[in-house]
């Protein structure tokens, strides 16, 4: 499918805990591919590391066999409702874990793969190491980026993306941190900054709630949809499980501020030029 042919994409975004087990985690990701794909939407994103939850004293009790096998799982349902599901692992690695987010095809194929760069918290300092590119993919013709929670701080994850085409940035989120910390990025605005107003692409993000089992951190919810131009298109609550959707004009995508930067000043041009094509030579290399 060409990318003149689409002119508008339904797109999900689910608003999940971050603490569960992986039973009850791929049990709501199932339930919500069949909701989204229900309303006719033709991408579900779920929260950052949403099959096996980002508390990690749980994750390190899951074996790779049953994180793989949620996994399968998961691409079964892609497949029999007919979506693009962007689903989230902590994997293990030949050196510690990688933050992993999937992209699955309607055929229940996994299209592209990216790893978090930059982390984020104690523990997964600890645990995780950075990926090894930026993301590019495409959905149904249409050029889209990821970023994973924290990367989204770091404007050239997904800027170099929006000069190279992408025209969505997809964020998948856990938010979490002490409470005073998850109070102070509600009052400063967001944990996850429009990127549409200096790039021209949609972003849309589906972040986590609730509290660890121990009750020391919170999430700060707020899962977004925003056009380019940074206005909110559906915006979720700080503390329920829930679900928005969007339809994206893509036509309203025209990348106008990442490609301004390509051209001035000047001096810089070559660079961010050879910045692209390293990106396209990189993007569809397996996370390591």
């Amino acid at each position: 499918m060409s990318q003149d042919v689409i002119q508008a994409l339904q797109v999900s975004c689910v608003q999940m805990h971050w603490a569960k087990s992986l039973s009850f985690n791929v049990e709501r990701t199932l339930h919500y591919i069949a909701h989204a794909a229900s309303l006719g939407s033709r991408v579900v994103v779920f929260p950052e590391a949403n099959l096996t939850g980002y508390y990690f004293p749980q994750v390190l009790e899951l074996s790779a066999g049953s994180v793989a096998k949620a996994l399968k799982t998961v691409c079964r349902a892609a497949a029999q409702h007919n979506v693009w599901v962007i689903a989230g692992t902590l994997g293990k690695a030949r050196s510690r874990y990688l933050n992993l987010a999937h992209v699955i095809g309607p055929d229940g194929e996994i299209t592209h793969e990216y790893a978090k760069i930059h982390m984020a918290g104690a523990d997964e300092k600890r645990y995780c190491r950075g990926g090894n590119k930026l993301s590019l993919f495409t959905v149904d013709g249409i050029r889209c980026t990821l970023a994973i929670c924290r990367d989204g701080r770091h404007p050239e994850v997904y800027r170099l993306p929006a000069m190279a085409g992408a025209q969505i940035l997809f964020q998948p989120s856990c938010s979490s941190d002490e409470v005073e910390a998850v109070i102070w990025k509600r009052v400063a605005g967001r944990a996850q900054q429009p990127a549409g107003p200096s790039t021209g692409i949609f972003h849309c993000v589906a972040n986590t709630i609730g509290q660890s089992p121990d009750g020391a951190q919170s999430s700060s919810g707020a899962s977004f949809i925003r056009e380019p131009g940074g206005m909110p298109l559906a915006e979720a609550g700080w503390y329920q499980e829930e679900m928005i959707t969007a339809t994206l004009d893509l036509a309203r995508a025209d990348r106008r501020y990442a490609m301004d930067s390509m051209a001035r000043p000047p001096f810089l041009k070559k660079y961010w030029a050879q910045m692209v094509r390293d990106l396209e030579k990189r993007c569809d290399l397996p996370p390591r």
